[in-house]
């Protein structure tokens, strides 16, 4: 008995059963896991991803693990691939109770070498992508009526500038900015905002900027001494996703770091 009431305790916490999570993004490591998550957690899983074939990927992996998933192929600089996952909710008779916005591309080299193309390339991407997303399925939220939760994907660089990733850390900035003006603009709405600012997880993007010097001083600069492991950051995502766990926090972002933007010297 006392299982049973532990048990229905964390699920009317953390529960999502009957809510649609869109995740941009969720085809990559570090979302697909957060979609993963979600799904554990009882959601109907929008995986939308530019990669056809790691966003089925992830839909088959969710589906394996019981849960249920679709896959749109979505390009957050194209407006109208996200309107049509929208369409596509409606006529499902889904709202769109969590979005969860981890678009990124990232290059290292050195300021002076960013030409026009590459600055232009990452901040439609990593910032105006966010801005699209957040409007187009905010703009569903309130349409819905939904009392809805959107998480924005920072970064340490949200904090703190990286060298050699000038341009990846100006995005970052904007996507916290961008997160507590839509929180404080939203909120009569009843739509949370919250970012989370991942630490160093080393994935496809990142790694090829992770030479052994940087990874000797990302360790001297982090209290854990590690990186981390994408399925540390669930944990974050399920708060901020949960209309009764999370329901007072709005505006917030969330570093997952292992200490490093806590830490100075």
């Amino acid at each position: 008995m006392q299982e049973a009431k532990r048990l229905a305790f964390l699920n009317d916490l953390y529960g999502l059963e009957g809510k649609t999570a869109v995740c941009i993004g969720g085809g990559g490591v570090l979302c697909g896991e957060m979609a993963m998550g979600l799904s554990m957690a009882g959601a109907h899983i929008i995986v939308a991803d530019v990669v056809e074939e790691a966003g089925r990927a992830r839909v088959q992996a969710i589906e394996q693990q019981g849960g249920t998933a679709q896959f749109f192929q979505v390009d957050v600089q194209v407006r109208e691939s996200m309107v049509e996952v929208t369409r596509a909710l409606a006529v499902q008779g889904r709202d769109c109770d969590i979005l969860i916005n981890a678009p990124g591309v990232n290059s290292k080299k050195p300021f002076l070498d960013v030409d026009d193309d590459e600055w232009a390339r990452i901040i439609a991407i990593n910032l105006t992508g966010v801005r699209n997303s957040c409007q187009v399925f905010g703009k569903f939220m309130i349409q819905h009526e939904t009392h809805g939760s959107i998480i924005n994907i920072g970064s340490v660089t949200s904090f703190c500038p990286l060298s050699g990733v000038s341009t990846y850390c100006v995005t970052k900035v904007g996507v916290v900015s961008l997160t507590k003006s839509l929180a404080a603009e939203w909120a009569p709405r009843h739509i949370r905002v919250n970012a989370i600012c991942p630490g160093f997880f080393p994935a496809e993007q990142n790694r090829k900027v992770l030479s052994p010097d940087r990874v000797e001083a990302i360790m001297r600069q982090t209290p854990q001494h590690r990186f981390g492991e994408p399925p540390e950051l669930v944990p974050t995502v399920l708060l901020l996703a949960s209309p009764v766990a999370g329901s007072y926090i709005t505006g917030a972002a969330y570093s997952v770091d292992g200490g490093f933007t806590a830490f100075t010297l």
